[in-house]
């Protein structure tokens, strides 16, 4: 089922193009744009997650290029071609939906088989397909099964599955695991990736949990009023958050004003060892990023805090002081909530290992590490 790699040949020379390209795609709706000026690629085979809050433009975005709705300005690209007057039908695009959608009146294989009929397949071949996608759903034996008598997880793999079944060339989920609870979405999202890979379709998620995002996609494009912020490996976007709006909502909070005070401007320092110092409201920082100038917003985030008794740990350049307000056992770590000298609250996670934590109430010193923190820009608008 995997596709053929869109290739593009020119003067002899071939080059590799995504198989989808969206190029400054505008809607309007009064005064206001959702999306604006969004540009962004897709290749063969990868899962690229469109992540923001509610309301940021996500499913219009992808509306549009369903061809549900139509852009004011900006193009679909598809194998390189302009699909905008392309018809919905004929785009070989799959939906899959937060509500499923599933035919009440229909058991699993009626429902599975929907679109299948619709593209007039010999009925040995639907057969085969519905098989198909039953056993890579793990629902095998389910044909006959009413709708109605699964829970809402096997109600959402009949939905995966009715959306591989006639095999599209991109499949697009919106928000697919929002109506299941945290436990069966963490089970779900990532078997969710193992399918989508192992069948090797091209997918464009929309989400707005960050956790979802990055478990199952393979780049990320963090959207907010309409428009694209960041993008890149799940791994980028956490470690290097583009703006503070990046680092609030992907949920770290530990953010200081600061001013780098050395080494003087202008900024050059080896690359390699490059480190800056900034005056923080919790005193100087040594923080391992060397591309920014004087005023910065300083970002800690949680994984930074190792416990420090007197004698610093080695990688460690930061030491703070503090009263641990809460302490929160997590599984594999503790979340702990310190309040610093000055009133900041900030908050850590540490091994669930660690010995010798502290009371809520007591002092705790920690030793902050400067891989693990790094400056940020002023959001743009």
């Amino acid at each position: 089922m995997i596709s053929e790699v869109c290739v593009l040949s020119i003067r002899g020379y071939e080059f590799e193009m995504p198989l989808l390209k969206v190029r400054h795609l505008t809607k309007s709706y009064g005064d206001t744009y959702f999306p604006h000026d969004i540009s962004f690629s897709v290749d063969e085979g990868d899962i690229l997650c469109l992540l923001g809050p509610s309301g940021c433009g996500k499913t219009t975005l992808l509306r549009l290029i369903a061809g549900l709705e139509t852009p004011d300005s900006g193009q679909v690209l598809f194998e390189g071609h302009d699909i905008r007057d392309t018809p919905v039908h004929q785009r070989n695009f799959g939906l899959m939906f937060q509500d499923q959608a599933l035919f009440p009146h229909k058991n699993v294989f009626e429902n599975i088989v929907f679109g299948l009929r619709m593209q007039r397949l010999p009925e040995e071949e639907i057969r085969e397909r519905v098989a198909e996608v039953l056993d890579l759903v793990g629902m095998v034996g389910f044909e006959k099964r009413d709708v109605n008598e699964l829970s809402g997880g096997e109600q959402q793999r009949v939905a995966l599955a009715r959306s591989l079944a006639p095999r599209p060339r991109l499949l697009m989920l919106d928000e697919p695991l929002g109506s299941l609870d945290r436990t069966l979405r963490e089970r779900l999202m990532n078997e969710l990736r193992t399918i989508l890979k192992s069948v090797g379709v091209t997918a464009i998620y929309v989400t707005h949990d960050q956790q979802e995002a990055f478990a199952v996609a393979d780049r990320v494009v963090i959207m907010d009023r309409g428009r694209k912020v960041q993008e890149g490996r799940p791994e980028e976007v956490y470690q290097q958050p583009a703006t503070e709006f990046v680092a609030r909502f992907l949920g770290l909070t530990n953010l200081l004003r600061g001013k780098v005070v050395s080494p003087s401007l202008p900024l050059r320092v080896n690359v390699d060892e490059g480190h800056v110092e900034v005056e923080t409201e919790i005193g100087r920082l040594e923080i391992g990023d060397w591309r920014l100038g004087v005023e910065a917003t300083v970002l800690i985030r949680p994984e930074a805090a190792i416990l420090s008794d007197e004698e610093c740990p080695p990688g460690a350049d930061n030491v703070i002081e503090g009263t641990l307000v809460e302490r929160s056992f997590r599984g594999d770590h503790y979340r702990l909530l310190v309040r610093h000298a000055d009133g900041l609250e900030m908050a850590f996670m540490v091994e669930a290992t660690a010995t010798d934590l502290p009371q809520p109430g007591e002092g705790i010193r920690l030793a902050l590490r400067k891989e693990a923190m790094t400056l940020l820009p002023p959001d743009p608008y």
